[in-house]
């Protein structure tokens, strides 16, 4: 028997299986590689000063003050010196003069400004080129031109907090201010398969035919799983085979998943798999959900654990697949990974459509520039947009969620919108 449910109860459902990854120290070379998707499982916060000296903020002289006329005028100095980025810092004291020194390099402890080298006599600086000239005219400038020591970050500063993402500026900022690694949650690891004796490897090209047809959903379902921000293993095509069903399901829960999504077998035909898997009594199986959602399409679709592992069972239709993604299993990956599930924002609609009553009805929409919704077609003339049409997923870039008790969108009606975010949605 399913248990009739509604979207919002049967997301709900879903997100109580799941909770936030334990939180793992993760270097900050890794994370410059891996960090998007990443999300921090504590504060942060800096334990040096940036920048650690008082820097030259330009390339021109380093002078002190007291040096130059009050009223701007030019004033001619010996140049006593040249500092370069990496150099040390020059804190011997001097009567007066110039050094030439570059952006970044420290400024000796007894300047306080500097000028920069296209205000003064020199002109500018030749890279890689002599720097003979033994004096040069310049004037006071109305900014000093220097980056004092700590007046970015100090020690104790918050440079973010947990549950943040960890962003490239993220990690730049952690690096300057001392940090070597971040506390981050542990990525989730998500095992993919799909069930189907009519399934054949979509890697072997060509055409299935003869009542076969190529395993998308796990080349699907890996791909929406990658685009959350999760690791997959992906197991391919299982048949309609209880026993089959049950190695595999060992097999990916033995590889230390952290979810199992499958596809297919989750409706009420003979050869439904999953659901045969899920009447057993078997000690590897607990919390068994079946429930019929009042969403189109996605109506079927299951919960369970599997030796402890939360599994979400989808339904074997393409689009049915992609929306129960959407809707059920990305927003279980955010929580995994310690962010905020993905919420839909509030757009108008682009033009009328009919829409069916009695279920949540989702339609692949794009986004157009006036921030409006209009609904996703698929390509090539001819082709009429449906809740079967895979190709109709190719032009979307979001799904609207239309309300059970409405029978047509009349343009410019409020819709609630479940942006995708994802690089395969074409959304123009």
């Amino acid at each position: 028997m399913s248990t009739s449910r509604s979207l919002a109860e049967h997301a709900a459902a879903v997100l109580a299986r799941v909770g936030p990854l334990p939180v793992q120290d993760v270097g900050l070379d890794a994370l410059a590689v891996e960090g998007p998707g990443r999300v921090l499982g504590g504060d942060v916060r800096a334990v040096a000063l940036v920048p650690p000296f008082d820097a030259a903020a330009m390339d021109g002289y380093a002078v002190r003050l007291a040096d130059l006329p009050t009223d701007g005028s030019p004033v001619t100095l010996p140049v006593v010196g040249d500092l370069r980025p990496g150099s040390p810092p020059d804190r011997g004291e001097r009567d007066g003069g110039a050094v030439r020194i570059m952006t970044g390099a420290p400024v000796p402890v007894w300047a306080d400004a500097v000028v920069p080298v296209e205000r003064t006599s020199t002109g500018r600086f030749v890279a890689g080129g002599p720097t003979t000239e033994r004096e040069v005219t310049l004037a006071r400038q109305p900014r000093a031109h220097l980056r004092h020591r700590g007046e970015d970050v100090r020690p104790g500063d918050v440079l973010g907090r947990a549950g943040d993402a960890v962003t490239p500026a993220l990690v730049a900022v952690a690096a300057s201010g001392g940090l070597t690694a971040l506390p981050v949650r542990r990525r989730p690891c998500v095992a993919v398969l799909s069930t189907g004796s009519e399934l054949v490897p979509a890697e072997g090209g060509g055409i299935a035919g003869d009542g076969l047809i190529p395993d998308s959903n796990s080349l699907l379902l890996t791909a929406l799983a990658r685009a959350a921000g999760a690791d997959v293993v992906r197991v391919g095509a299982v048949p309609d085979d209880a026993d089959a069903l049950r190695a595999a399901l060992d097999h990916v829960v033995g590889a230390a998943v952290d979810l199992v999504v499958t596809t297919g077998g989750v409706s009420a035909g003979a050869s439904d798999v999953v659901r045969a898997v899920l009447a057993d009594d078997d000690a590897r199986l607990a919390d068994v959900d079946v429930a019929a959602v009042a969403l189109r399409p996605g109506r079927p679709q299951a919960l369970a654990r599997w030796r402890g592992v939360p599994w979400v069972a989808l339904p074997g239709n393409p689009v049915s697949a992609f929306v129960s993604f959407a809707l059920f299993v990305r927003p279980a990956v955010a929580v995994l990974a310690g962010r905020e599930p993905p919420r839909p924002v509030r757009r108008p609609a682009a033009e009328a459509w009919p829409s069916p009553p009695g279920r949540t009805h989702v339609v692949p929409v794009r986004t157009l520039p006036s921030g409006a919704v209009a609904r996703a077609t698929a390509p090539g003339a001819g082709h009429r947009p449906g809740g079967h049409a895979t190709s109709t997923l190719l032009g979307a870039d979001a799904l609207a969620l239309v309300p059970p008790d409405v029978e047509k969108v009349e343009a410019g009606d409020g819709l609630d919108v479940l942006p995708l975010d994802l690089p395969f949605g074409a959304g123009g």
